[in-house]
């Protein structure tokens, strides 16, 4: 097998995943039906099917040509916007109260500090 061989395999390889991700991205997109799991969808396939075209295209450019690095910007681009972009229409949606919003956390003193509860300290006391 020559290296042009397996970079056209590895090129289809990612070709295939990258289009398989997409498609899932898409049927989540338009499937889901609250707009706070949409989110899900593009933000999270959607930039896995991506990543996985720009590394179709790395690979092509190396063993065609002679090399690009653009691609590895781009995908550190999409790596770093896609989680802001998706937690700020999340933060949209729960400030015009398109969707649930989660229940508040337990009044609780315990939970970040070494107080220990009272239960607690009665096990502790038996113990030797």
């Amino acid at each position: 097998m020559t290296l042009e061989i397996i970079g056209l395999i590895a090129i289809t390889f990612s070709l295939i995943v990258g289009a398989i991700f997409i498609l899932v991205a898409g049927i989540g997109l338009l499937k889901l039906n609250d707009s706070m799991a949409r989110l899900h969808a593009p933000t999270k396939a959607g930039t896995v099917g991506i990543g996985a075209f720009l590394m179709a295209s790395m690979i092509h450019s190396y063993t065609f040509g002679e090399g690009s690095m653009h691609e590895l910007l781009i995908m550190g681009f999409i790596f770093v916007t896609a989680p802001v972009s998706a937690n700020f229409m999340a933060k949209v949606n729960i400030h015009r109260r398109a969707c649930d919003k989660p229940p508040e956390p337990p009044r609780d003193t315990t939970w970040s500090t070494l107080d220990v509860p009272e239960v607690d300290r009665e096990i502790e006391d038996v113990t030797p």
